[in-house]
């Protein structure tokens, strides 16, 4: 089966499997750009972030789109694995090829926590997105009053 499969599928034995016959698996993306550890925290699952972060996965490779695993996790709401990137390096404040970065993604979507947690490693919510919007004015828009006010 193919790798990038098997990340969708989230087979933790046959992940393992695969990255010891061919450790070079960790290091290319899929078909759309994605790289492993983008795929597979996309599911929020720790222990596969683990595995893929120990098999040697770049914690700030970026996909076709500049997103990281940080973003992908920020947008799904996974504050779990998204401090665990965080403990291994991954930079806070990369912007993707749309100026989004992991704090805008959280905030967009509302997750508090995430907001929360990505301020307190350095997050900067005057980082600007292509259309010269920043976390606070996501915020804004969204209503988000509580997150509003921890951004400011």
């Amino acid at each position: 089966m193919d790798f990038f499969n098997l990340l969708r599928n989230e087979d933790i034995p046959a992940i393992k499997k695969a990255i010891a016959a061919d450790p070079q698996l960790i290091l290319q993306s899929d078909s759309r750009g994605f790289t492993p550890l983008v795929m597979g925290t996309y599911s929020g699952n720790l222990e596969l972030a683990k595995i893929l972060v120990e098999a040697g996965a770049d914690v700030n490779k970026q996909d076709v789109s500049g997103n990281t695993a940080l973003m992908g996790v920020c947008f799904k709401g996974y504050t779990t694995v998204a401090k665990y990137l965080i403990d291994k390096g991954t930079k806070v404040n990369t912007q993707n090829v749309n100026g989004a970065t992991a704090l805008i993604y959280a905030v967009t979507f509302g997750h508090l926590e995430l907001v929360k947690l990505l301020i307190a490693e350095g997050a900067d919510p005057t980082i600007q997105d292509v259309k010269g919007i920043d976390a606070i004015r996501h915020a804004k828009a969204k209503g988000n009053e509580e997150i509003e006010k921890l951004l400011l």
